[in-house]
């Protein structure tokens, strides 16, 4: 199960990929047409409807995207039949007034069209995982003679769509108890406003040693439970509860609004552009003396990707394990940063992450309010975090990168060594890392499965007891043993590529 769930959070960052290209179209178009959205200029019209042609299709792409992840092999067959599955689901709920007897002008809640259309990332990531399943279950199946031209890949689309339609049939029923469940969550949280984001907050960084995070920010970020914060924000079809409209509206202050579009976004601005780079340089002054070359590059190259896009992995698995105490102050830091934007209704929004390119093209989107707050907030959260982890590392005496006793300081002369290295483009480093980690890995003889998400190698081996834990921490940012069959080693925003290159290293094994 754990190993599933770990496919399935990076599986979710295929579809999640797509979503800033819907930002930098809506964010462009928005700066061009700030007051019509589009209706007063051709040109801002055009890029709005291609950023929204994603939004209002994040089912469809889940259900694709999902399906092509938690394939073994990324064939298209798997796209095909998750996108099969996905139109099943969708065209027998719409028809359920047909078989349930409701009326179909005023149907229930669970039933309207916002709620089972193709902005449903639930059926979509549902879909995507039957889709996946099946695909590796039966993309190699042989059917008789007469039967032949179905065999293989071209059986799983179909076998796709009929199981579908009966789990389509269970969901006339099932999906109403799902869809209220999610929704009472969903106010739940919404109910205790500032501090709900605050709370959701928190667990939205505990998680993330566990990949389990892309899970509890589905709920929040997306059409699951009713919140749908990025749609809202960048369709600008959301707002403030009404009773915070109309608090504001007589010139008063209301910090406790239920529902303020973007609140489950803004505050993680000043954590991942100011915080964690504070932080980082924290690390860095800490460091031996013999150590801070190395540590610095880490620390910059890491400080660098979470100020520009929002990337935080590098930094965060760099001390998460070695130093857990500090992880956990900084979950709580980053709780009290969400907690403050989204009481003093500061907000801007992200389609990819809390970085300074989406901070920027959010400035105009109509639902941002007083972004450059963030800025105002995000420089006081820098001079907490320093002095934080400073005070930290020295009164408890926290083993940091560069203050453990067997560090040893990583340099490009890690990389002369490796073994494959023969075999990589002269200067590839991304190659030379992907050889050095699949001998270290166990090689052939141990290394099954190896996938990627943003920063992370998901790897499934034989036994990660044969895994040189160690020597792979000397070259890379962290490493996280799951259990006997799956590990997970942090690379940094350079991943794909090295995951590409591992990939032929054990194709050519």
């Amino acid at each position: 199960m754990k190993a599933y769930v770990q496919r399935l959070g990076r599986a979710l960052m295929l579809p999640v990929a797509c979503l800033p290209a819907a930002a930098l179209f809506l964010g462009i178009g928005y700066w061009i047409d700030p007051s019509g959205w589009g209706g007063n200029n051709v040109v801002s019209a055009y890029l709005c409807k291609t950023g929204s042609a994603i939004l209002d299709n994040l089912g469809l792409l889940f259900a694709v995207g999902v399906a092509v992840g938690m394939a073994r092999e990324r064939d298209g067959a798997s796209a095909l039949s998750g996108l099969v599955g996905f139109m099943t689901v969708t065209t027998i709920m719409g028809s359920a007034s047909m078989f349930l007897g409701f009326d179909g002008e005023n149907p229930p809640a669970a039933f309207a069209a916002g709620a089972i259309g193709n902005k449903n990332v639930f059926f979509g990531i549902m879909v995507g995982c039957v889709a996946g399943s099946l695909y590796n279950k039966f993309h190699k199946t042989k059917l008789p003679d007469f039967l032949a031209f179905f065999s293989g890949r071209r059986c799983v689309p179909i076998l796709t769509a009929a199981l579908m339609s009966v789990i389509s049939l269970l969901l006339l029923f099932i999906w109403p108890l799902i869809y209220n469940g999610l929704v009472a969550f969903g106010e739940a949280i919404m109910g205790m406003g500032a501090v709900g984001a605050g709370i959701y907050a928190f667990f939205n960084r505990l998680l993330i040693p566990t990949g389990l995070h892309h899970a509890l920010n589905n709920v929040f970020w997306f059409n699951l439970a009713g919140i749908d914060d990025i749609t809202k924000f960048w369709s600008g079809t959301g707002g403030l509860d009404g009773k915070t409209a109309a608090v504001l509206a007589t010139g008063g202050f209301h910090p406790w609004g239920q529902y303020v579009t973007g609140m489950y976004q803004a505050g993680f601005f000043p954590i991942m552009m100011f915080g964690l780079p504070a932080g980082a340089f924290a690390i860095y002054r800490n460091a031996k003396p013999q150590n801070r070359k190395a540590v610095g590059s880490l620390m910059l190259a890491g400080g660098l990707a979470a100020f520009l896009t929002g990337v935080t992995e590098p930094l965060e698995f760099s001390f998460m394990f070695a130093a857990f105490p500090l992880y956990v102050v900084h979950a709580l830091l980053t709780a009290l940063s969400v907690f403050i934007a989204a009481a003093f209704q500061w907000i801007a929004g992200f389609n990819f992450s809390a970085g300074f390119i989406d901070w920027f093209l959010s400035l105009n989107v109509p639902r941002a309010h007083m972004p450059f707050m963030l800025i105002v907030q995000g420089l006081v959260f820098a001079v907490i975090y320093y002095f934080v982890f400073d005070f930290m590392i020295k009164k408890f005496n926290l083993k940091t990168p560069g203050r453990g006793d067997d560090d040893e300081s990583i340099s490009s002369a890690a990389f002369d060594d490796a073994p494959g290295a023969g075999a990589a483009v002269k200067g590839d480093k991304d190659s030379v890392l992907a050889a050095k980690l699949y001998e270290l890995l166990g090689g052939k003889a141990n290394v099954v499965d190896i996938e990627n998400c943003t920063t992370r190698l998901r790897m499934g081996v034989n036994d990660t007891s044969k895994v040189d834990v160690d020597a792979i921490r000397k070259l890379v940012p962290g490493v996280k043993v799951l259990d006997k069959k799956n590990i997970q080693v942090i690379v940094g925003t350079q991943v794909q590529a090295v995951c590409d290159a591992m990939t032929d290293i054990h194709r050519k094994a």
